[in-house]
């Protein structure tokens, strides 16, 4: 049967919006769902628990919620602790995969004890909540941990540092647990082995986020990753670079690993008492760890 000329367009742009829809469908069901919802109950839970401070009981409490998390999600489990450091350490790293090429996402879990930047003088000796500043972060590689299918060619390894957020108080270093791992990665691989990326989040829940190039991370990465979240419709990511940090990003980069700090810092309740769960967005835990999710399923 010959169509007439006048159908022959619409037929075209139907089967073409068909296909599409077939791909999206394939696309969007191949893999688990990234739970928002799951993802900021994660939130609320450490928030509740308390603040994490380093030797509290909240902080035990959350570094064996963590390691349990990762355990039901099929995740092989280690502790790495430093008992004999300046500053006591408990690392948790979940690794998933085999190959010779590791990833390793990261983020710290650990909250400050004073809320030191609190426009309130009267509160600046209480804790942080830390519910952006922590718990957001350690909420988006969870969720990753339940959802991440097992990379055939490589290992991912989600780290969740220590005693990253004390720094300034009684002498004590920031990034201390970072750094304390990446020694101890130097120690392990050869320089040739080392892990061949590092993404750390931290502070990427604030309701309205604004996600910038960090001056210090590594470029091919940063640009490979804001183009996958732009691509995805997260405008969340902007493409142009406004701080410069130093975060549990820089001692892989001091080791020669390629690193990206994925950060808000314009965040108006950092290291106050106002850090709390309600100043968190599901959405923004979604566009981070959607895109995280499509960068390391690429």
């Amino acid at each position: 049967m010959k169509l007439k000329s006048k159908w022959l367009i619409p037929l075209i742009v139907i089967g073409f919006l068909g296909s599409i829809g077939f791909a999206m469908f394939f696309l969007t069901n191949q893999f688990p769902r990234f739970d928002a919802d799951r993802a900021y109950r994660d939130v609320v839970f450490q928030e509740n628990l308390g603040a994490r401070t380093p030797g509290s009981e909240a902080h035990q409490k959350a570094g064996e919620w963590i390691q349990n998390e990762l355990n039901n999600s099929g995740w092989t489990v280690e502790v790495q602790d430093c008992s004999n450091c300046s500053q006591t350490v408990t690392n948790i790293i979940g690794k998933l995969g085999a190959g010779n090429e590791i990833i390793i996402l990261g983020a710290h879990y650990d909250s400050r004890i004073y809320a030191d930047q609190d426009p309130n003088s009267a509160k600046q000796f209480e804790p942080v909540p830390g519910a952006n500043d922590g718990a957001s972060g350690v909420a988006i590689l969870l969720e990753l941990a339940r959802i991440l299918p097992k990379p055939s060619q490589k290992q991912v390894w989600l780290v969740f540092f220590d005693a990253e957020d004390n720094g300034g108080i009684n002498d004590q270093e920031w990034i201390y647990g970072s750094r304390y791992f990446v020694e101890k990665l130097k120690v392990q691989f050869l320089p040739e082995n080392l892990p061949a990326a590092a993404i750390i989040v931290d502070m990427v829940g604030d309701q309205d986020l604004n996600i910038y190039y960090e001056a210090n991370s590594t470029s091919v990465l940063k640009e490979e990753i804001w183009k996958i979240a732009n691509q995805l419709g997260y405008s969340q990511f902007i493409p142009s670079t406004k701080h410069r940090m130093l975060d549990d990003h820089t001692p892989f980069l001091e080791a020669g690993i390629p690193a990206v700090d994925i950060i808000d810092f314009d965040y108006p309740y950092w290291h106050t008492t106002q850090d709390t769960s309600d100043r968190v967005s599901g959405e923004s835990l979604e566009a981070v760890g959607v895109t995280l999710f499509h960068w390391l399923t690429k």
